[in-house]
Formats: structure tokens, sequence, C-alpha cells
């Protein structure tokens, strides 16, 4: 993913537009074939020369195109002929949008495949259902890894949509008028880079396209980051129905020892928030002055590299988090049992109606009975925690300060 967006690549990207564009218009005969050829043959360019260059003109393209007349010699005339800086640049960036689309395609397959196989593995599990965050009723964890694994479906598809919405390219000139030469080069030069034109352009191509992928990333980072929320609450040492594998020599803390902490889902779910921050910025993008301005350029050499490689990254660690993830059915069998029961009310309920009981009376007649069961349990909870404290105190500090405070701790 880095490759695709260092300028390394970027320009060699701006080249091939070009020479599809030298090619065309020699096969056309808009310009001589032995120019075309010396070009083909000759064109190149030095990352380090575009920066001297663009230091003193401050143009990227300028830069860019003074660099490859360097190395063709007196057939650069034919060079970027009739062509505006962004049917350059935007046709450029599809290429590498494709790029790296299908490299985020490649991790969101591999996501696919590890939540699937967990999904089944684990499709007997039980375990309590939570809503609100309190125990609900019994569930499995393989309908948990299940809901994710459909839900990734549903990214995929958004994206690949996105995909296909930023596979195009343009020609169309300074203003989209076609004013140089006819909308046919335009249509050859984009079948040869595998893109289609743009059914209509401007100066540049229409930014909604744009807001458009870079929303479908934000939103595959937001299921990302569902998954990785559930994964940190399942971790809390009170829960503890899963955990994130933990190497041999890995520390979770300077200060403590005992910390096992869930590291990379909250990277996920840190990085998510930049995801959307980008979708904001490239929505940003998509009101332009008349034509064009220039306010989207500087944005999008930042958000494009960061949310494909956010995406990338992100994607990629949970498949591993997914893969090594440290599943605990007994521990889950224990806190669906804390309650004695209460998680069935609704069962209980359901054969009191069927017994001729109004709802109403049902419903109250079971929530008093859980209500005093959970309070039982919580009150025998209590008092043997207590009872607890005070052997332990009477053990350690037999102190009338020390069993003052040991009193104040229990009540």
């Amino acid at each position: 993913m880095g490759r695709i967006w260092e300028d390394q690549n970027k320009y060699q990207r701006w080249l091939d537009v070009e020479l599809a564009v030298v090619e065309t218009l020699a096969d056309g005969g808009l310009i001589p074939k032995d120019a075309a050829a010396e070009i083909k043959a000759r064109a190149a360019f030095s990352v380090e020369r575009i920066n001297e260059i663009e230091a003193e003109v401050k143009h990227d393209v300028i830069a860019f195109t003074t660099s490859v007349a360097e190395y063709v010699g007196p057939a650069s005339r034919y060079f970027h002929y009739g062509l505006t800086s962004s049917d350059v640049l935007d046709t450029a960036l599809a290429l590498q949008v494709a790029d790296a689309s299908a490299v985020i395609l490649g991790d969101l397959e591999r996501l696919l495949e590890v939540l699937k196989k967990r999904a089944y593995e684990f499709k007997t599990t039980v375990m309590v259902g939570r809503t609100h965050g309190i125990h609900a009723e019994p569930t499995t964890f393989g309908l948990k890894l299940a809901l994710f694994y459909d839900e990734v479906k549903r990214q995929r598809a958004r994206f690949n949509e996105a995909v296909e919405t930023m596979r195009v390219g343009k020609l169309s000139g300074a203003v989209g008028t076609f004013a140089h030469f006819s909308p046919d080069v335009e249509e050859t030069v984009m079948r040869r880079l595998n893109l289609r034109a743009a059914p209509a352009s401007s100066q540049i191509i229409q930014r909604d396209r744009h807001a458009h992928y870079i929303t479908s990333l934000a939103l595959i980072g937001s299921t990302l980051e569902k998954i990785a929320v559930e994964l940190r609450h399942l971790q809390r040492t009170e829960v503890r129905e899963a955990e994130e594998f933990f190497s041999e020599k890995q520390k979770g803390s300077s200060a403590m020892p005992h910390k096992r902490n869930p590291i990379t889902s909250e990277q996920i779910a840190g990085l998510s928030r930049i995801l959307r921050s980008n979708a904001l910025a490239a929505m940003e993008d998509v009101a332009l002055w008349h034509e064009r301005d220039i306010s989207h350029s500087s944005v999008e050499r930042i958000i494009f590299p960061d949310a494909c490689a956010a995406v990338d990254y992100m994607a990629l660690e949970m498949a591993k988090v997914l893969t090594g993830l440290q599943v605990r059915p007994d521990r889950m069998l224990r806190n669906l049992q804390f309650g004695g029961g209460v998680v069935f009310s609704q069962r209980v309920m359901l054969a009191l109606l069927d017994s001729g009981m109004s709802r109403e009376d049902a419903y109250l007649v079971v929530q008093k009975a859980a209500m005093k069961a959970l309070g039982l349990i919580c009150t025998l909870t209590l008092s043997k925690f207590i009872g607890e404290q005070d052997a332990s105190n009477k053990q350690t500090d037999t102190s009338a300060e020390g069993t003052v405070a040991h009193h104040r701790i229990g009540r």
C-alpha cells in the first residue's frame, strides 16, 4: 500500500497516462509517429529533479513535464499535447485508487474467511446476550461472529460500488469542452488504461465520486471498530469471555505486570475516528468554484493515502486478532448463570400467558420474582465478600487503628 502512494509510483502513473495519450494521438495522426516513438523510448523522470523544479516554478505538473522533457529532448513538444494538468492528475489518481482497492478487497476477503471459520467454530457456544450492557437472553458466540460476517459482506459490496465509481478518467481539457481533440481520444485512452471515460466533466472529475469512495472506507472502519469495541468489552476483567492473543514476551503495562490489554482492538477503534474525519473532508471537497479550484487537491494528497493505508492496516490486524482470539466458553457459561436463571424471564412469562394469566399480571409476577432473585444474589455476594475481608483483616492487622479502617472498608 505504501508503494502505491509514494512519489515514485505517483509520477509513474502520471507517465502511464501521458504515454497512453501520446500513443493514441500518434495512431490517430494527430502527432508524428516518429516523435511518439521517441517519447515512448526515452521518457523517464527523476523525483529529485521534479522536486528541484517545483521549488522554482511552484507547479507540480510543469515540474514533471520538464523533468521528462530533459530525458526526451526535442520530441517532448508532443508530450502533454492538448492536455491540462487535471487530465493527468485525475486519471492517474483513478489508477492509484484501483491498485489500492485491489489490496483492500484482498484484506476484506481474508477477514471474511476468518469470521466465517470462527463463527462455525463457536456456533453452539452459549453465552449471555446483552442489551444496554445488561444481561438479556442466551445467545451464542457464533451468532455474534456471524453478524459481523454479514456486515463485512455488505461493506465489501458498498466498497466494490465505490471502486467502480472511481474507475473513471477524463481528457476533456481545461474546462471540459474537448477544445483540442475529440471525445474519441478520451475513450481510446481510457480503454488502454482499463478505465471508463467520465460521462461529463469540467476541468476535473466531479468530487462526489471521491467522497463516495472515502466514505465507503470510513464505513468499513466503523464496522471494524464495532467488532473491536465488542472484543474490548468481552476482555474486561469482570467479563473475561474472550481475549486478544498475548504473546509470551508481551508486556501490558510499564507499572502493572498483571495487565493484558486489548491494544490492537483499541488501535482499530482509534483509527476509525481518523477515517470518519477523512470522510468529512472528502465531502467538503465536492463544492468547488465554477469549473474548479484546487482547494480539494491538498486535502486529497492526505486523505487518499491515509484512508487506504488505515483500512489496509485495520482489516489485516482485525483478521489477526480474530484468528488468535482466546475464547473462554466456561467463563461465558458462568456469566450466563449469574442471576440464577433470570435470563429466562420471558419464557416463564409466556408460560404464565399460556396458562390463562393476563400479560400485565404475568409481567408483574415474573418481574417481582426476578428482582428478588437478583437482589438476593447481590446481597449474598456482598455478604460473602465482607466476610472474607473480615477474616483476612483479622489475620493481617489486629491493631485498633487497622480494625477501624477495615470495618470502614467492609461497610
